[in-house]
């Protein structure tokens, strides 16, 4: 493979599977959620730990593991987040106990957040300006894929295997970008002696961690006084970290100030959380709508869920392309507006009587407009940096997206489990006329504490059931079961409507604010950087 040493496509096929580890793993994991809870014996509470332990761990890092990848070399934090991403996976895999599982999930946090910076950071270092957009097409590609198609991946190895093989799948892939990691990718390093900012470390990680904890968990806890004490806390350490970051101007601060004096690279940020809200918001309320409402097995509901991953997967490198040649502004404006207007008319399908047919025609929309998105993003957001600062505005760049993913799924969480509450109460009370007059009571009142339940889909039967007088006839049983199944399929659609509403509405406005993009008619000649010395 030595002849392969240094090859800017080599380097960039090496980084592309790195970077879909990392994000296959935000969205895999959730179709598992019940084969875990089964097979550890794991608690509610417990699963979703499992989830968010990875997403806090990774959003928190994420700007320190860029800053050190521009002091210490990129090269070597990111086989390292490898080899510690590699290494957790197979930990996840062999976990007896929900415990053992979360621990691992923090440890895989803590790789993907020293891998993934440096992915975005030696693609700016390999490529020159005008070659660019097609590298960032195809590593916005594998972005779009990776998280689109971590539903359809896991719902045919949790179907065909158990829930482990997720995180065995890992494994022989981070063998391989160990492999070529050390082989094809040159180690270069800065020439001068640089320091990092460890009070800026510290505060920023203490904020973030403190923003990111309550976000996730803020909905279990009905967002109570604690939560919002954390909310404050974020907003102190922010504001402590801004003046601290102040001072630390004129040498090496974690977050340098003059990224944001780049106006696109501020737009892009803001857009890169809408795109985050968007996708988290979106595909939550729908996966739990194929499986639950429709009936689909994992398997199915990942099948249903592929088209707009298939499509992107080939339309990114052709939508990187374009922003080389006529810059990304519009190309991301109209991937923007048809993934909303995509997701939209998936939305206005579905009903819960819906044959997944159906559902091809707004997904392939979908599909068009993501394979739009990522390329031109990465491009706007990255044209003016500087090499010497990439893995800093990578950092700040992926962490924004993935605060972005937490704010969405928390919103979303909100709005479903309030939409909800309301919508079971009422076709409960619209459809209890139906039962037998000594069954009404109980069957309400089961429904009216499933409302309390929030997301846990499929208690408003559980719990009606639970409240029904013993004894009844086999008939009347088979009828409120058929009733409380009613109401819940009715229930959870007239939910999920409204909900989804919000994060189409931030996907279009992410899409209008394209127009302070500044455009580009080319890319331009490679941003000077300081002199470096590449050792083999």
């Amino acid at each position: 493979m030595r002849k392969w040493h240094g090859n800017p496509w080599a380097i960039l096929i090496t980084l592309s599977l790195g970077f879909f580890m990392t994000l296959l793993d935000l969205t895999i994991v959730n179709i598992a959620m019940p084969s875990m809870m089964n097979k550890l014996h794991a608690s509610l509470d417990e699963v979703l730990w499992v989830v968010n332990a990875y997403v806090l761990i990774l959003a928190v890092l994420l700007i320190t593991a860029g800053r050190l990848g521009d002091l210490r070399g990129q090269r070597t934090l990111f086989i390292l987040g490898v080899a510690v991403f590699t290494t957790a996976s197979l930990l996840c895999g062999l976990s007896q106990s929900p415990a053992q599982l979360i621990g691992a999930r923090v440890l895989q946090g803590l790789g993907a957040a020293m891998l993934m910076p440096q992915t975005m950071a030696i693609i700016i270092a390999t490529f020159p300006a005008e070659r660019r957009g097609a590298a960032l097409g195809i590593w916005g590609a594998v972005a779009g894929v990776a998280t689109i198609a971590g539903p359809t991946l896991g719902g045919f190895l949790v179907t065909t295997f158990d829930w482990r093989s997720i995180f065995f799948v890992n494994l022989p892939i981070g063998v391989i970008v160990l492999v070529l990691a050390f082989t094809v990718i040159p180690d270069v390093r800065h020439e001068r002696r640089h320091r990092l900012d460890v009070t800026g470390v510290l505060v920023a990680t203490a904020a973030l961690f403190c923003l990111t904890f309550a976000l996730t968990e803020g909905q279990r806890y009905n967002w109570n006084a604690w939560i919002w004490a954390l909310v404050g806390a974020a907003a102190v350490l922010f504001v402590a970290f801004l003046l601290q970051q102040r001072t630390q101007q004129s040498s090496e601060p974690l977050v340098p100030f003059s990224l944001f004096r780049d106006r696109n690279f501020t737009v892009m940020n803001f857009i890169g959380a809408a795109v985050s809200i968007g996708m988290v918001g979106i595909f939550l309320p729908i996966t739990i709508y194929l499986q639950s409402v429709l009936g689909f097995s994992a398997l199915k509901a990942g099948l249903v869920m592929a088209p707009p991953s298939l499509i992107s997967m080939f339309l990114a490198p052709v939508a990187g392309r374009l922003s080389d040649k006529v810059g990304g502004k519009f190309i991301l404006m109209g991937g923007l507006t048809l993934y909303g207007l995509g997701m939209a008319w998936v939305v206005a399908t579905a009903e819960v009587g819906t044959s997944w047919p159906a559902f091809l025609p707004g997904l392939a929309v979908a599909g068009v407009g993501i394979g739009g998105v990522f390329a031109p993003m990465a491009t706007e957001a990255m044209r003016s940096v500087e090499p010497r600062m990439a893995g800093a505005a990578s950092g700040v760049n992926n962490t924004i997206r993935q605060i972005g993913s937490v704010v969405g799924s928390a919103a979303t969480g909100a709005i479903l489990q309030n939409r909800l509450a309301v919508s079971l109460q009422h076709e409960a009370a619209d459809r209890a006329g139906q039962l037998p007059a000594q069954a009404r009571g109980p069957f309400l009142e089961g429904f009216h504490k499933a409302a309390k339940g929030g997301l846990e889909v499929g208690a408003g039967q559980t719990g009606a059931a639970q409240h029904l007088p013993q004894n009844l006839p086999k008939e009347v049983a088979d009828q409120i079961t058929k009733v409380a199944g009613a109401v819940f399929h009715h229930g959870f659609v007239a939910a999920m409507k409204p909900t989804m509403a919000l994060p189409i509405v931030v996907v279009l406005a992410a899409a209008a604010s394209c127009f302070a993009v500044k455009r580009h008619g080319r890319t331009g000649e490679p941003q000077a950087s300081e002199p470096v010395e590449a050792a083999a």
